[in-house]
């Protein structure tokens, strides 16, 4: 082939690959101008802030600066300004937010003058969906707003989530580190998880941070790196299997620990769960988060429980330190219920493991405190991962189906 027809030939596949990449841009730019269209319309989902909203109303903390006044109004889901507002009024000057309170409360004078008052304090976490779910809702406000406050605010929650990062890649639940058990590695209400997903939408182009910068992007991308080394060196082997993971992890060894009093060290199915979701969600993965992903799962269909389900039922008023409790649980067999799955297994024996405020371990939810009943001691969150895993094992693993038996 002589030189003329080479650069041709240049010159053709330089114009295809540039008419490609403009369609590709074009692709992305209508589903991001239908994604604002519909957030408008519908308002930006505020689930992930159900945990915060729910302790707030619910459940009296000591530590919360304002307190909700009797029949606190709110704002509509679609009233995107004020709800973002309210984000920014409660971003504290580190960056990062506090747990426990509505983000569509319509809040006060007093209520706000103390919020302002609050920002200097350092008390920062990412328990209950705190931070990593105020920069994502910020990052979509300002796609549709275009309000800088909100892009500067959510760029600023970002540098938190990076510079409260463990160096072996884990992040703990609060940020500046206490002296208890919030300093350990954490996967309780999805703060790992949580504050990866954010990472994770930034390395992926998600349109609604466009606004990212470069010199972030990177910082995003080796954090997120790190994040899923530790992730992996997590889960737990026990009884020479791999199993599932803690609440938390020690953030030197990456052993189990405990959490609270009644959360003792264990292998935890709520939370492995939504681990497994998230390592489901990356593209592309590697061998080494295809087998996590592989014994995560035959450790969930080998745990789970047959014929029984809990039943919860009415019951006097019930005061305890935190709340007025007017429902109590109990299991009742039932041969028709679904799989169902303990909150905690034993180390060891993988029995079912329960607790009380005296940390004592029990083996039934009926030996369980009165007041503490009232936690979640059963779960269904590993049936999500398993639903999903026939087509991500299709997809990733084909040779091995860890399901068929």
């Amino acid at each position: 082939m002589d030189t003329k027809k080479i650069l041709q030939a240049v010159l053709i596949l330089s114009l295809f690959f540039c008419l490609a990449s403009y369609a590709k841009d074009e692709s992305a730019k209508k589903e991001s101008q239908s994604a604002v269209a519909e957030s408008i319309s519908t308002g930006i989902d505020t689930n992930d802030f159900y945990n915060s909203k729910h302790h707030w109303y619910d459940i009296k903390e000591a530590k919360n600066v304002i307190n909700p006044e009797p029949n606190q109004p709110r704002y509509a889901e679609t009233q995107i300004k004020e709800i973002a507002d309210n984000i920014l009024l409660f971003q504290r000057d580190n960056g990062g937010w506090p747990k426990n309170y509505d983000i569509k409360a319509i809040l006060t004078k007093d209520q706000k003058e103390k919020v302002i008052a609050a920002k200097p304090i350092p008390y920062t976490t990412f328990d209950n969906g705190a931070t990593y779910s105020h920069i994502k809702y910020l990052a979509k406000a300002y796609q549709i707003i275009k309000d800088e406050k909100y892009k500067e605010a959510a760029l600023k929650g970002i540098d938190f989530v990076l510079s409260a990062q463990y160096a072996n890649g884990g992040w703990p639940q609060y940020y500046p580190l206490e002296k208890k058990y919030s300093r350990e590695i954490t996967f309780n209400d999805d703060a790992m998880t949580g504050v990866m997903r954010v990472l994770k939408d930034i390395m992926d182009n998600e349109p609604y941070y466009s606004f990212v910068d470069k010199a972030r992007r990177e910082k995003a991308k080796t954090a997120f790196d790190k994040g899923l080394d530790c992730i992996l060196k997590c889960q737990i082997k026990d009884n020479g299997i791999l199993t599932g993971w803690c609440q938390q992890h020690d953030p030197n060894t990456l052993a189990p620990v405990m959490a609270r009093a009644y959360e003792l060290p264990s292998i935890c199915n709520r939370e492995g769960a939504n681990v497994v979701l998230f390592l489901m969600s990356i593209d592309k993965p590697s061998k080494e988060v295809i087998n996590s992903v592989q014994t995560a799962i035959k450790w969930f269909d080998d745990s789970k429980i047959k014929g029984i389900r809990v039943e919860e039922f009415n019951t006097p008023p019930f005061q305890t330190p935190l709340r007025l409790l007017k429902t109590d649980k109990k299991v009742v067999e039932d041969k028709n219920a679904p799989p169902i799955w303990a909150r905690f297994y034993e180390l060891g024996t993988h029995k079912p493991l329960f607790s009380n405020r005296q940390s004592e371990r029990l083996y039934s939810m009926a030996e369980v405190d009165r007041e503490r009943r009232a936690y979640g001691w059963y779960v269904n969150d590993p049936q999500k991962a398993l639903d999903e895993y026939p087509a991500w094992q299709k997809k990733w693993a084909p040779d091995l189906n860890v399901l068929k038996k």
